[in-house]
């Protein structure tokens, strides 16, 4: 029973470790996670900005939450998808069409600091891209995180 309640304690212990490490925002070769949403909206500049959502705590518009960095967040914080592989990208853009993996509001990125989720706004913005835009946000959410780690 003792030899239960210690490893009881360490699968606890690992898992609670496990988000706060997640969230650290590691950089993929030289491009920060949270700065690629801007080269991302250089390349497809047609895409929505979708940042009017008010921070909880300042009250103010955070205009760096957008439709690109809560996708680029998705995919890496959440899902824990490589950001360089077009297939892992297609896969993300499949959760949001409703043809892959469920999708929760509850844990989706802005849902715990903006006063607003963004999860079914972002979701309904994705799903009325044609493929021609989606492709072309795939293509650069690609170039982004592989253009500087193969220079």
């Amino acid at each position: 029973m003792k030899r239960f309640l210690v490893l009881a304690s360490l699968t606890v212990l690992l898992l609670s470790i496990r988000p706060v490490v997640a969230q650290t925002a590691p950089t993929t070769g030289q491009v920060r996670i949270q700065e690629a949403w801007q080269q991302v909206y250089k390349e497809v500049p047609d895409l929505p900005l979708e940042n009017q959502y008010v921070n909880r705590e300042t009250g103010k518009v955070d205009p760096n939450n957008t439709l690109v960095s809560h996708l680029i967040r998705y995919h890496y914080f959440i899902k824990g998808r490589p950001v360089s592989l077009r297939l892992d990208w297609k896969y993300t853009l499949a959760d949001f069409l409703g043809i892959n993996e469920p999708m929760r509001a509850d844990g989706y990125p802005g849902s715990d600091n903006l006063r607003k989720n963004p999860f079914e706004s972002d979701r309904a913005i994705i799903q009325k891209l044609n493929r021609k835009q989606r492709d072309a946000l795939i293509q650069a959410l690609v170039n982004v995180f592989t253009r500087r780690s193969s220079q």
